[in-house]
């Protein structure tokens, strides 16, 4: 009897022992069931906008099961989302505290996530905390170096913040010139670099025109036959003119205004349903040619005319175009 007894005895703990770990299995497979419940339902808020009832339940999530990292990110995302770049309110500030920690431990559990390092260097950008969202961008090069976009969001990035530090100017450009680097045969990474220049001061790059150029060059070398291409140059060879008349001699005048039309004239001939193309040469020829050749400007203003009319016409037929395949999925 004995011997039962302490066989009963040794039974009953482990009884007990495998009983609550049952319990706490179930406990911990409901609080999942339970998280993943909640993760559905804060994604469709999120999705629909609907940020304030998305955070609830996302942190009803973490609660739950605080290892689902995703949590976390969309998290800092929905407090992202209702922060207010600049407005200095205890509330406003709470918001970006919180996207930021959330962000943060999202990044700790899972560092190498380009997705969650990108909203963590995003949310150091709407801070404005250069230094912090530089780094972040950075590691998404380090991790997919052969990414071209990576290249272009960085260099945007810099872009950004060149007129307020001169070393980011600088680095955009190396950054687009990197992109080039990479991928030398895709002709995306010279029209970046060309609208780069493009898009800079004047007043602080007198040659930017010029610069840009010479990479739209490098792009047409590649696409021989793409109108849009020969637009391109067109533009920039009228925004050179048209920006920079004070600096320039009739001479200089007179050959970059002819070399905009010559490249439009190009580009109408290649794809002669692209309508920008007809925009531009109406521009060219009332705020550049009459100008520059003024005892022609009552021809170059009724071919301006003609180039408009044109425009007009195709524009429209794009538009009705448009209109008409909404109809027929309507339908």
């Amino acid at each position: 009897m004995r011997h039962r007894r302490t066989s009963l005895g040794l039974i009953v703990p482990f009884a007990l022992i495998a009983a609550f770990s049952l319990v706490a299995c179930q406990n911990m497979s409901l609080s999942k069931l339970q998280a993943n419940y909640y993760f559905n339902s804060a994604n469709a808020l999120f999705t629909e906008g609907k940020f304030s009832r998305a955070i609830e339940d996302y942190e009803r999530v973490i609660r739950l099961n605080p290892e689902l990292t995703q949590a976390y990110r969309f998290l800092g995302e929905s407090y992202k989302s209702l922060f207010n770049p600049g407005k200095d309110t205890p509330e406003n500030k709470e918001r970006a505290a919180k996207a930021l920690d959330a962000l943060l431990k999202a990044y700790k559990v899972d560092p190498n996530n380009k997705d969650i390092i990108y909203s963590l260097g995003d949310m150091y950008d709407r801070l404005r905390d250069v230094d912090q969202a530089e780094k972040m961008f950075l590691r998404i090069i380090e991790l997919e170096p052969g990414n071209m976009n990576n290249y272009y969001v960085v260099a945007e990035f810099y872009k950004r913040y060149a007129g307020e530090r001169k070393e980011l100017k600088e680095k955009a450009e190396q950054m687009y010139l990197r992109r080039i680097e990479t991928d030398p045969e895709n002709v995306q990474g010279y029209a970046y670099m060309a609208n780069y220049y493009d898009n800079l001061p004047p007043t602080e790059f007198k040659d930017k025109f010029d610069r840009a150029l010479e990479y739209v060059k490098r792009r047409q070398a590649l696409e021989p036959d793409n109108a849009e291409v020969y637009y391109t140059i067109g533009v920039n060879r009228f925004q050179k003119v048209y920006q920079l008349q004070n600096f320039l001699s009739q001479a200089d005048k007179e050959a970059v205004a002819m070399e905009a039309e010559k490249n439009l004239l190009r580009a109408i001939e290649i794809d002669p349903n692209f309508p920008d193309s007809y925009a531009y040469m109406k521009i060219l020829y009332i705020n550049v040619h009459a100008k520059v050749y003024p005892e022609r400007e009552s021809r170059y203003t009724s071919e301006a005319d003609r180039y408009g009319e044109k425009f007009d016409e195709i524009r429209k037929r794009q538009l009705d175009r448009i209109k008409l395949e909404k109809e027929l999925k309507k339908g």
